[in-house]
């Protein structure tokens, strides 16, 4: 298959060398200019921003929440057949407050509203190290698992062949409303779950408590910047925190 990849930072670099190594054709360009990925870690070819969306099955959106509508001209020309896979996270701290989202929009709905467009939300509530390391493309039981929600089952049909074939089970939470129980703040999100344990996290979900529960860890980087933490101890504070 052909994909396209607008952003190659944690998750869309990761992405682009998996997707690679699976035989896929992969292009990769920067949101602005073809300049910034100088010195940047991908696979596949490097292209402008209005080539990346031409002759592609699947276009992967993987860049901060806030630049999201700045991309949306690129993405009406998007033919409409084309999954458009969304990674991004929410976190205001960084991304600024958005008004919506802090009135309760979940937040695939509002980038799906700000690109005029259907998206499947996928990939985004897995760290990256767990989305270069814990794949696994025997079908192993207890494989870790990714939540996938969208409108559109025949588009969500097709991410959800490539999440199997990148190494991981996945959970269907439904339509892009009910993927609130996906977002940061809550008992699936980066805790690293197999696919049993991601239904149940999902369950767990509390819209209230979510953003408190995201903010806490952001306060808890912010008190332990000097301390870096082994991807296990991250895991065992997420699911610490947003279990709480």
């Amino acid at each position: 298959m052909n994909f396209g990849i607008i952003g190659v930072g944690n998750i869309g670099s990761i992405l682009s060398d998996k997707l690679y190594e699976a035989g896929h054709q992969v292009k990769v360009a920067d949101a602005r200019a073809i300049g910034r990925l100088e010195g940047k870690s991908y696979s596949g070819k490097a292209v402008e921003i209005a080539e990346v969306i031409k002759d592609i099955d699947i276009l992967i959106i993987s860049i901060p929440i806030a630049v999201i509508p700045k991309v949306k001209s690129i993405i009406q020309k998007v033919d409409a057949h084309v999954p458009i896979i969304d990674t991004s996270n929410y976190y205001p701290a960084r991304d600024n407050k958005i008004t919506a989202i802090e009135n309760g929009m979940t937040e695939s709905v509002w980038v799906s509203k700000q690109l005029d467009r259907e998206i499947v939300k996928t990939f985004n509530n897995l760290l990256a190290y767990t989305l270069k390391h814990k794949g696994h493309r025997d079908k192993t039981p207890g494989r870790v698992a990714t939540t996938i929600a969208g409108n559109n089952d025949t588009q969500k049909d097709i991410v959800k062949h490539i999440i199997n074939q990148l190494g991981f089970d996945y959970v269907d939470t439904g339509n892009l409303e009910n993927s609130w129980r996906q977002q940061p703040g809550t008992p699936a999100y980066c805790t690293e779950l197999t696919k049993e344990e991601l239904k149940q996290a999902l369950e767990q979900a509390d819209k209230e408590k979510a953003p408190k529960r995201r903010d806490k860890i952001l306060e808890l980087a912010i008190l332990n910047k000097d301390k870096t933490l082994s991807h296990e101890e991250r895991i065992h504070l997420n699911r610490k925190i947003y279990n709480s």
